[in-house]
């Protein structure tokens, strides 16, 4: 089993829960020191910031290998990568990651300041 941050549409209430559902562990954060993107307003993706003070809402899961392998890897956009990532409480998990080389492309509009995915779709007018 491993554990897996996800910070956007395979959280609850998003179009890819139900493929992960079962393997809710609960909301958490991360440890401070993460920017956050917004690649196309379709999915998020961190940021690993040294020395910034942000944390990012999402939810912790806890899923199998071979469903990491199978299911979500396959269907994640290129802009983003697998890595590992530490949460509030010191821990490290899992996490999809913005891609090296992504930032500097200047594509990926910047949304650190709401906190999360979901607050940030809400000024869209949107849940998911």
């Amino acid at each position: 089993m491993a554990r897996i941050f996800f910070n956007g549409q395979a959280m609850a209430g998003g179009p890819f829960h139900a493929s992960v559902a079962d393997g809710l562990i609960g909301p958490v954060r991360t440890a401070p020191g993460y920017r956050f993107f917004s690649i196309g307003d379709v999915c998020p993706g961190l940021l690993p910031a040294p020395g910034t003070g942000t944390a990012i809402e999402g939810e912790l899961y806890d899923i199998t290998l071979e469903h990491l392998r199978d299911v979500i890897l396959p269907g994640e956009p290129r802009e983003l990568e697998l890595g590992v990532i530490e949460l509030a409480d010191g821990s490290a998990c899992l996490s999809m990651l913005l891609a090296r080389g992504e930032q500097e492309k200047g594509v990926h509009k910047e949304i650190t300041e709401y906190g999360g995915w979901r607050a940030y779709l809400a000024t869209l007018g949107r849940t998911a």
